[in-house]
């Protein structure tokens, strides 16, 4: 199935609820239909061009005077399987959570740590998302799709992705070059659970037996009661990454600020936790016009009502001019400003 719309509203394809719009909006059900729109005609290649799932890490500063491509494909399905894992290959119009939950049912793990990220399957390799020491590119066996450059449909293995810290390949030089149709991850049969990231361990062992489901309700219930329901309070989770220093420099800001988590990164770095800064800043529950931060969790920027993303993107920055002048850090934004 295919749609097409000419200035059509994003207000319901973006999570902090701007209603920007799109001169051009296509959305595809079949990988197939893609291609043969794609290649029916010129202009498409001359357009500015972005992908957008379900807008869950997106901030629009303005309308958009191009094309925007909406995957919708579906599909959750086994493909392979022996003694220790299985390997499930997902459509990229499929919600992140709703895979989790799926292979959560089926008693396969590694992916339930990562339960009630908001977005869509296709979304989850360009940001490498994280959360609760645990990073998707783990998971990832394949990610297929369409190159826009080459006109055809194209796979990358899993090793083949760069993927970083919330970063990969489809997020730095094939940036809306490469459009995901799905993405085959590899579950385990006998996990092995990570619980030492914040309150989780603690959370698990107050339901008593540790399994995939207390693991998953245990992450649901600790990040519900710090992030607002996009459905109630516009937000794209959260707003900046946690910025990665080096040792040296984590052990000056430990002995100058009392309390500061650290917690290891790649390589000997070491990675601070944003929302402390921000929050130490003075800027949890703070709120100019319509844009705020969350009052429950400092690394959350939230639209109250009728906030552009102008004014959004405006009020961040004052957040990292102050960030920085207090702590020496620069924050990075997790979200991307279109």
């Amino acid at each position: 199935m295919i749609r097409f719309f000419e200035n059509h509203s994003l207000k319901q394809h973006n999570t902090f609820g701007i209603d920007a719009k799109a001169k051009y909006f296509f959305e595809f059900t079949e990988p197939e239909d893609l291609e043969l729109f794609l290649n029916s005609n010129e202009t498409w290649k001359e357009e500015k061009l972005i992908v957008l799932g379900e807008g869950s890490n997106i901030l629009f500063l303005d309308d958009f005077d191009g094309l925007v491509i909406h995957p919708k494909v579906p599909g959750i399905t086994s493909v392979y399987e022996d003694r220790q894992n299985e390997w499930y290959e997902v459509g990229s119009g499929e919600v992140w959570d709703e895979f989790v939950q799926h292979a959560v049912t089926c008693q396969l793990g590694g992916a339930e740590n990562l339960s009630l990220i908001p977005g869509t399957v296709g979304a989850a390799p360009v940001q490498n998302i994280g959360a609760y020491g645990q990073e998707v590119c783990s998971l990832i066996e394949k990610v297929k799709g369409f190159d826009l450059e080459k006109g055809t449909m194209v796979e990358y293995a899993g090793n083949a992705c760069g993927f970083e810290y919330r970063s990969s390949i489809f997020k730095s030089y094939l940036k809306n070059k490469f459009i995901i149709t799905s993405v085959i991850f590899k579950l385990d049969k006998f996990p092995e659970f990570n619980l030492k990231y914040g309150q989780l361990e603690e959370k698990v062992k107050e339901k008593g037996e540790v399994n995939l489901h207390t693991v998953r309700q245990s992450v649901i219930e600790i990040r519900s009661s710090k992030l607002p329901d996009v459905k109630d309070l516009g937000n794209a989770g959260s707003f900046f990454k946690n910025p990665v220093v080096t040792a040296e420099a984590a052990e000056k800001l430990q002995l100058k600020f009392d309390g500061i988590p650290v917690y290891p990164g790649a390589e000997g770095k070491m990675k601070l936790a944003a929302g402390w800064l921000i929050e130490q800043a003075g800027w949890k529950g703070k709120r100019e016009g319509d844009a705020g931060v969350h009052d429950q969790q400092a690394l959350v920027l939230v639209n109250h009502g009728n906030a552009s993303g102008r004014d959004i993107y405006n009020f961040s920055e004052k957040i990292k001019q102050s960030v920085f002048e207090k702590f020496g850090v620069e924050l990075d934004r997790e979200v991307n400003c279109i």
